[in-house]
């Protein structure tokens, strides 16, 4: 049995925006990683580095330009490296809904419910910087 965590909610921006915040290097590093580099196109590798211990790797599986985009870790650690990530838009009058998603963990283990619990917060500062224009300082994010 595997385990998942979601979360739905708006974000009072338009489609471009939430689709480059949630796949495009430049962005990304504003509320997730330290740094990041990669190409949203199926196939290709994307390098999500929060310090040397955790220089994480994934490849894109699926991708369509302001609709979504979803992950597989290749090379990261035992509980992350079965795990599939993924944004989902859906435009709404007063913003875009965001479906978040990540899947396939194989353990309910302390590993999964402080991971659970970090993308809670990370998704927070993906609004607040997507409808405010606030950059958490890396330090400072969970």
């Amino acid at each position: 049995m595997s385990h998942s965590i979601y979360f739905n909610f708006l974000i009072k921006s338009d489609k471009f925006s939430v689709y480059r915040a949630v796949s495009e290097p430049e962005h990304l590093v504003n509320w997730w990683p330290l740094k990041c580099s990669g190409i949203p196109k199926v196939g290709e590798s994307y390098n999500f580095n929060f310090t040397n211990e955790y220089d994480w790797y994934a490849e894109v599986k699926s991708a369509k330009q302001w609709e979504h985009i979803h992950y597989k870790m290749t090379k990261s650690d035992p509980d992350w490296d079965p795990t599939s990530f993924g944004f989902d838009l859906e435009e709404k009058t007063d913003g875009i809904y965001l479906k978040f998603f990540h899947e396939d963990w194989p353990e309910c283990n302390t590993h999964f419910k402080h991971s659970s619990f970090c993308w809670a917060m990370l998704l927070k500062g993906l609004k607040d910087y997507l409808e405010k224009g606030i950059v958490v300082p890396f330090k400072d994010r969970e």
